[in-house]
């Protein structure tokens, strides 16, 4: 190829992605360069699926347990992060897999220029929280950006407080500042949507929910409660053991309130991907159609 490619594979949680970019990683002998902005994190091992030792040793895998959740780290960090890699590499073929959107939309068409909030924005926006709660937040943000309400995940606080903040200081939608021209690329993109039948994916879901507790995600929870409250602790498998701790509900109840959550989260990733009018769509068992479809890009 005269000119670098970056083959991007996503879709939703639980479907098959990893498999398929290992078996990709040892096609083209090229590594692994991870979307997942949970696995980044190297204490959330069991919960987030990260790729196993034996995986990691089958390819070579960038941005996997990197990080602390005592980190700071942003979509922003991973676009400059990952725009560095690929620069210094001399490979022609690069993989991106995952399935964080954010973080794939920073890669491929770069973060917009989002404004600084003001202090003053900032600590109504907190006080608003701390008073009326998430839902009345939630609500007036459907009121004023009910685009990105459509999308944001309406569990996650910081997200929804801070689109909220960029609309009250800018007038303006947070959605009008995820619009810009998207930055030029010095590489090809290659678009891999991976996906199945919803009855099937979502087994897969449940399935591997059962997985996750089978090796150990409640001990692994445990050893994280005292840290709840870090931003990278505000996902699904995490928060609603929390709340079994805290005995809101049984264990048993936890567990399904887990499969449901990560069910309504692949629902979310298909509706953001879906979007994507370049994203050219197989099953997770198509290896060779995929290679096919590659290799029309050679």
């Amino acid at each position: 190829m005269s000119k670098s490619t970056l083959i991007v594979i996503t879709g939703p949680t639980a479907v098959g992605k990893t498999a398929l970019t290992i078996d990709l990683a040892r096609e083209y002998n090229t590594p692994v360069i991870n979307a997942d902005s949970r696995q980044i994190y190297r204490e959330l091992k069991i919960g987030t699926a990260a790729p196993t030792e034996e995986q990691l040793h089958q390819a070579q895998h960038y941005f996997v347990g990197t990080k602390s959740i005592h980190d700071y780290y942003n979509a922003s960090m991973y676009e400059q992060e990952v725009m560095s890699l690929l620069s210094e590499s001399s490979t022609q073929i690069h993989l991106l897999s995952g399935g964080s959107m954010m973080y794939i939309d920073a890669v491929c068409n770069g973060i917009d220029d989002i404004p600084t909030v003001r202090n003053d924005i900032r600590e109504e926006m907190k006080r608003r929280y701390q008073e009326e709660g998430l839902d009345a937040l939630c609500a007036d943000l459907e009121r004023l950006d009910p685009e990105h309400y459509a999308i944001v995940d309406r569990q996650n606080y910081r997200r929804v407080i801070h689109a909220l903040e960029i609309c009250y200081q800018t007038g303006k939608t947070y959605t009008s500042f995820r619009t810009q021209a998207k930055k030029e690329r010095p590489f090809r993109i290659v678009k891999i949507g991976v996906n199945c039948e919803r009855d099937l994916l979502y087994n897969k879901i449940n399935a591997r929910v059962d997985e996750m507790m089978e090796r150990g995600l409640l001990h692994e929870a445990e050893s994280l409660y005292a840290f709840r409250q870090q931003n990278a602790l505000n996902t699904v498998g995490y928060k609603e053991l929390f709340d079994y701790m805290d005995g809101r509900w049984s264990l048993e109840e936890a567990v399904e309130r887990i499969k449901g959550n990560t069910r309504r989260y692949a629902r979310k990733q298909l509706t953001w991907f879906k979007r994507d009018q370049q994203m050219k769509w197989f099953r997770p068992d198509e290896k060779d159609e995929i290679l096919k479809y590659i290799a029309q890009y050679e």
